[in-house]
């Protein structure tokens, strides 16, 4: 699909190799190299003859940029991925110049592609992202760097973050920003003109998840969720909103478009002060260390003192790396709050069913342990659903790296880019019986119908899934848990339809309004 989404992932075929379209295509037991002309006719292993990407159907460039710009699906392209699917069947290319795509909307052919991903799998290319570090002589980060040093980053990244076990370590912290965060909506809902609104709840989210990353990856409060925060903090919000959305804009003007176009150097001066913000917190931090260094004080900490005492990255990686982790974690947490929230307020007997799980394992106003998300498998549950029906990221993307793969019909030279729609997949009804539903209970052991697990994955697969999952999932639980412990939520009066718009995540097209009424169980618990 030409879209802003897969236009950010646009990768040569073949590039790697300095391959084209119409050159070799070797595939394991195959025998001989196959000529340019051979190669359009199709590939031969055995008995079997594969097709090439040249026998894909899809749109053309006008095909495309009708769909795009002039039906309106510029802002809607996760839309698409059922569109194309429609029209030009589970897997098609999109071509734009050079650039050259493989679209695959089909749960079985996603799987293949992931199983296939090899040692050092590229999600895409994140071009725009490197402009800027090359123009500031900076580090690639865990999202921009590839090869043999993205494993050795990811597996040091991986250490206090991915695994289970260490990512618990941070209940206290995230429960204390919960703490806050509640004081927090009691202001905006008693600043609303009901008592009980809150006129834009992702922007309420998004200053919690902010706040809360912040804490683990910089060890300090940033003050996201005061009355009054600093400018330095806003301006940090701002920039990563503006960073991901002038990212959709210049990917549709080439590079030397930089001189004169004033929308790169925006672009520019928003990643600028988010690595001056980020720098200012781990240079604190560094000192910090130092001067208790100094003084012959053990140094204890979590992750920031972790990546910078550990000797296996250098200052300038921990920069990079950490502004990437942060610039990532909170959309993936605040979006999909949000539209859980939205959800539940949409079907209110699920919403009781949660409250009541929620009151067994935590009642009155006890604050929850991570044992106590343990014993919540509805909680989970709710936050899975809304994943499936509301992905953090509307597509993934992978590489062929390492040799060509056999997917299908067909058969794809090393470079070759693939765009993963898991957001049509995990909406058909094969996958997930009455998809448009929202059915928390699917996911319990006993009711699940049994699916090919790759019908939803919204934390990715493989080596390359989130890095920051565990965290992410913990701040959800501890969050949601607790906003339903107070909160009855109810949608907004008025009944404003909301559609999702694609950015780097699934975002309303409007500021969501929803209710929250103090429930009867938690004011007669006041002290």
């Amino acid at each position: 699909m030409l879209t802003p989404a897969s236009l950010r992932c646009l990768l040569p075929l073949g590039r790697k190799k300095g391959l084209s379209l119409l050159q070799t295509c070797r595939i394991t037991g195959t025998q001989g190299r196959l000529t340019a002309g051979a190669a359009a006719a199709g590939v031969t292993e055995g008995e079997k003859r594969y097709k090439t990407f040249d026998d894909l159907p899809g749109p053309n460039l006008l095909t495309s940029i009708y769909w795009v710009f002039l039906k309106g699906y510029w802002q809607y392209s996760h839309e698409l991925q059922g569109v194309f699917k429609k029209k030009y069947g589970p897997i098609w290319k999109t071509t734009l110049g050079r650039y050259k795509v493989v679209n695959v909307v089909d749960v079985d052919l996603v799987e293949t592609i992931l199983r296939k991903e090899g040692n050092y799998p590229i999600r895409n290319d994140m071009e725009l992202w490197k402009i800027y570090r090359r123009m500031r002589d900076l580090e690639l980060g865990p999202f921009t760097v590839e090869g043999h040093r993205w494993k050795t980053l990811r597996t040091v990244l991986n250490t206090r973050m991915l695994k289970p076990g260490e990512a618990l370590l941070y209940t206290d912290y995230i429960n204390e920003v919960v703490t806050d965060f509640l004081l927090r909506l009691d202001e905006l809902r008693e600043n609303s003109s009901s008592g009980v609104m809150v006129e834009d709840v992702l922007k309420a989210m998004y200053r919690f998840a902010f706040e809360g990353i912040s804490y683990i990856l910089f060890e300090t409060r940033i003050g996201c969720l005061e009355k009054q925060i600093s400018p330095d903090t806003q301006g940090f919000i701002d920039s990563i909103g503006g960073a991901l959305k002038y990212a959709v804009l210049v990917t549709f003007f080439p590079q030397w478009t930089k001189s004169f176009l004033p929308i790169w150097d925006r672009y520019i001066a928003y990643w600028d002060h988010m690595f001056h913000f980020g720098k200012v917190l781990i240079d604190n931090k560094m000192n910090s260390i130092q001067e208790r260094l100094d003084r012959g004080e053990e140094v204890k900490g979590e992750y920031l003192t972790y990546l910078l005492s550990s000797g296996k990255l250098t200052v300038k990686e921990v920069y990079s790396s950490v502004t990437e982790l942060l610039l990532a974690g909170v959309d993936t947490t605040s979006n999909t709050l949000t539209w859980t929230m939205f959800l539940l307020s949409k079907h209110p007997e699920i919403q009781d069913q949660l409250f009541k799980e929620v009151s067994s394992v935590i009642p009155g106003r006890k604050i929850p342990t991570s044992d106590d998300i343990n014993n919540m498998p509805l909680l989970k549950a709710v936050i899975r659903e809304s994943l499936r029906i509301y992905p953090a990221v509307a597509t993934n993307s992978r590489v062929v790296v390492e040799k060509p793969m056999v997917v299908g019909d067909y058969c794809f030279p090393e470079g070759t880019q693939f765009t993963l729609g898991h957001y049509q997949i995990a909406r058909e009804e094969a996958n997930f019986p009455e998809p448009t539903k929202f059915i928390p209970q699917r996911w319990f052991r006993d009711q699940r119908v049994k699916n090919n697990p790759f019908s939803a994955i919204p934390f990715g697969h493989g080596i390359r899934a989130c890095v920051g999952r565990r965290i992410a999932e913990l701040e959800m639980y501890l969050a949601l848990s607790r906003i339903i412990q107070k909160y009855e939520i109810k949608p907004d009066p008025k009944g404003a339809k909301i559609r999702s718009v694609a950015r780097l995540a699934l975002v309303p097209n409007k500021p969501i309004r929803l209710e929250f009424h103090v429930r009867d169980q938690w004011a007669a618990h006041s002290s």
